[in-house]
């Protein structure tokens, strides 16, 4: 069975270094490599950088909008987490844990 790489990181800017580490773990046995950020800023040539890259899939917070160029990018994928951040409103306003 295929070995798959998870690749966690808290923003991805211009994404070669996602690149770069999906390249090296595949390049090392990874069947598939999956990165998963908080904050999405795909600046510059992200897109065109993640499409050639080894990744498979890029995964990212709506913590930021996407530019229409990543919102088309079959790798790239949005998880919502705005109840995770009003529970933590919540819980802080009211004194819990």
């Amino acid at each position: 069975m295929g070995k798959t790489a998870v690749i966690v990181d808290d923003i991805a800017d211009t994404c070669g270094t996602l690149a770069l580490a999906a390249k090296v773990l595949t390049e090392n046995g990874a069947q598939r490599c999956i990165a998963i950020v908080t904050h999405g800023f795909l600046s510059g040539p992200a897109i065109e950088v993640i499409e050639d890259s080894p990744l498979e899939r890029l995964v990212v917070a709506n913590t930021l909008p996407l530019r229409e160029k990543a919102k088309k990018c079959s790798k790239i994928h949005t998880i919502d987490v705005s109840y995770t951040i009003a529970e933590a409103i919540r819980r802080t306003h009211n004194g819990e844990s």
